[in-house]
C-alpha cells in the first residue's frame, strides 16, 4: 500500500476554527492505532494580517507558510480559512503544492444538494470568491443586505474573540434565516468560525459546512482515495 501523503494546514485564521477542523481530519481518519493517522503538518499562525483589510500582506505571510511546510515535508495543503483562499494561487506558486480548495468544496456540495440559489454567510472576501464558484456551478448567490453584513462581522469577531454562547447563536440563526427568507435554498458557512456556533438542525434548509467537508476531503486525498488536485498554471 502506497505512503499516505503528508498533509500540511494554513491555519490560525482564527486559531479556534483550525483546531475544530484538525479534530474532523482525525475524527474522519480509518485508523485502528496512532500509526494509522495522518502526518498533519500545521501552522496555526494568528498573526497573519487581517485577511479583510485590502492591502495588509496576509498573501505574502500565507506564501511564507507554505513555502515552509513543504520544507518540513508536507505535500499537499489545506486552509482551514475561507476568506484566505483569495491568495491560493500564490499559496501554490510560492510552495509548488497543490491545495485541496475548501471553496470549491463547499460550492460542489451546494451544487449537489439540487439548490438553483445559496446562501452563504461570509467575509466580503470570502462572498466575491463564492460567487464565482458558485455560478460556475450555475447557480445564484444570496447575500445579507449592507446592514446585515455589517452585524455578521460584529458577531464573527464576538466568536474569534471566544464568545460562542446563546446570544451569539441567536444572532448567526438570524442571519442565515433572513438568508432563507430572501430565497435561499441552502445555506453555506462561508467562514470557518460560523459552524462554532451553528449547527444543521438550526436551519429550515440544508447547512453546509465546507471546513467539515474539506476534513473529509483530506482524508481521501492523502490516503488515495481521491485524486490529488492539479496546480493552476
Amino acid at each position: 500500500m502506497k505512503e499516505p501523503l503528508t498533509l500540511g494546514v494554513l491555519g490560525g485564521m482564527g486559531p479556534a476554527a483550525t483546531l475544530d477542523f484538525l479534530t474532523r481530519l482525525q475524527a474522519y481518519t480509518p485508523a485502528e492505532s496512532d500509526q494509522d493517522h495522518l502526518r498533519v503538518l500545521v501552522d496555526i499562525n494568528p498573526k497573519v494580517p487581517d485577511r479583510n483589510v485590502p492591502g495588509s500582506g496576509a498573501g505574502a505571510v500565507l506564501a511564507e507558510m507554505a513555502g515552509a511546510l513543504r520544507g518540513a515535508g508536507a505535500e499537499v495543503l489545506a486552509i482551514a480559512c475561507n476568506t484566505a483562499h483569495a491568495h491560493a494561487g500564490l499559496i501554490q506558486r510560492a510552495s509548488g503544492l497543490p491545495l485541496i480548495d475548501l471553496i470549491e468544496t463547499g460550492a460542489q456540495a451546494a451544487a449537489s444538494s439540487g439548490a438553483a440559489r445559496a446562501g452563504v454567510l461570509g467575509t466580503k472576501g470570502a462572498l466575491k470568491l463564492y460567487r464565482e464558484y458558485l455560478a460556475a456551478q450555475a447557480m445564484g448567490l444570496v447575500g445579507l443586505s449592507p446592514e446585515g453584513q455589517e452585524e455578521f462581522m460584529q458577531v464573527l469577531y464576538r466568536i474569534k474573540a471566544g464568545d460562542t454562547g446563546p446570544e451569539v447563536k441567536a444572532a448567526m440563526v438570524a442571519l442565515a434565516d433572513s438568508l432563507i427568507a430572501d430565497g435561499a435554498e441552502v445555506v453555506l458557512a462561508g467562514c470557518t468560525e460560523v459552524p462554532l456556533v451553528l449547527a444543521p438542525g438550526d436551519l429550515s434548509v440544508e447547512f453546509i459546512d465546507p471546513g467539515d467537508l474539506l476534513a473529509r476531503r483530506c482524508v481521501a486525498v492523502c490516503l488515495g482515495m481521491e485524486p490529488i488536485p492539479t496546480i493552476p498554471a
